[in-house]
C-alpha cells in the first residue's frame, strides 16, 4: 500500500531522473528535432514535483491532476502537453483515492498512457512515446495480477519499456519531423520513447525507496 504521503517521492523520482538526463534527450532528439526535449521534460517534471512537494493535498487523484495542470502552463510544448495530459488522465483515474493498492499501480499507468494517446491521437507502433510505455504498462498488468512483488514488477516494466523504446529503431516515424524523413526514419531511436524508460526508471527507484 503507498500513501498519499509517500507518493510525492515518485514526483521527486521523476525530477532527479529527467534533470540528470536531459543532455542525453537533447542529443538525442537534435537528430531530427529541435533539440529541446532535455529542457522541456527537465523543466515539466521539476514543475510537477514541485506543485505536490508542500501540497496538503491528500487526494492522490488531485494530486496527478494538479501536477499535470502546472507541467502544461509551464511547458506548453506538444511534448510537454503529452505528458501533462497523461498526469491530467492519471489524476481523473486515481480520483478520491488517499492510498493506492498494487492494482491501483497498473491503473496509473494505463491511464497515463491513455491520455497521451487521446492527447497526441497516436497508437502503439507509431515510434513514439507509446512505444515506450506500452510494453511497461503490460507488463505490471500482467505481473500485478499474478501476484509479483511490487519491486518485481516494477523491474519488469523497466525491461520491457527498454525493449520497447529499443524497437522504435525498426519503425517508420508517422508523427512529427521524423515523418518526413520517410523510409530514412527507421533506423533511428525514438527520443520520445526513452522518456518513457526515464518515467518507469524513475518508478522504480521511487519503489526501492519506498521498501527500504
Amino acid at each position: 500500500m503507498i500513501l498519499f504521503s509517500r507518493i510525492k517521492e515518485l514526483f521527486g523520482q521523476w525530477n532527479i531522473i529527467m534533470l540528470s538526463n536531459k543532455e542525453y534527450l537533447i542529443t538525442i532528439d537534435s537528430v531530427v528535432g529541435d533539440g529541446d526535449l532535455g529542457l522541456t521534460m527537465s523543466d515539466g517534471f521539476k514543475v510537477a514535483y514541485l506543485a505536490v512537494r508542500d501540497s496538503e493535498e491528500t487526494d492522490i487523484g488531485k494530486l496527478f491532476y494538479n501536477a499535470g495542470k502546472a507541467m502544461s502552463t509551464a511547458v506548453p510544448s506538444t511534448m510537454g502537453t503529452l505528458m501533462a495530459s497523461g498526469l491530467m488522465q492519471a489524476g481523473k483515474v486515481l480520483k478520491a483515492k488517499n492510498e493506492l493498492l498494487p492494482e491501483d499501480i497498473a491503473l496509473l499507468f494505463e491511464a497515463y498512457m491513455q491520455g497521451v494517446e487521446n492527447r497526441g491521437k497516436a497508437k502503439a507502433g507509431e515510434k513514439t512515446f507509446l512505444d515506450g510505455l506500452a510494453p511497461a504498462v503490460d507488463s505490471l498488468q500482467e505481473d500485478l495480477k499474478n501476484g509479483v512483488t511490487l519491486l518485481e514488477a516494477a523491474q519488469n516494466a523497466v525491461k520491457a519499456s527498454e525493449r520497447g523504446s529499443e524497437l522504435t529503431k525498426t519503425m517508420i516515424a508517422v508523427h512529427g519531423r521524423a515523418a518526413t524523413r520517410g523510409e530514412g526514419s527507421r533506423e533511428l531511436l525514438d527520443a520520445g520513447s526513452v522518456v518513457a524508460v526515464l518515467i518507469m526508471k524513475g518508478f522504480l527507484e521511487f519503489i526501492k525507496s519506498i521498501a527500504n
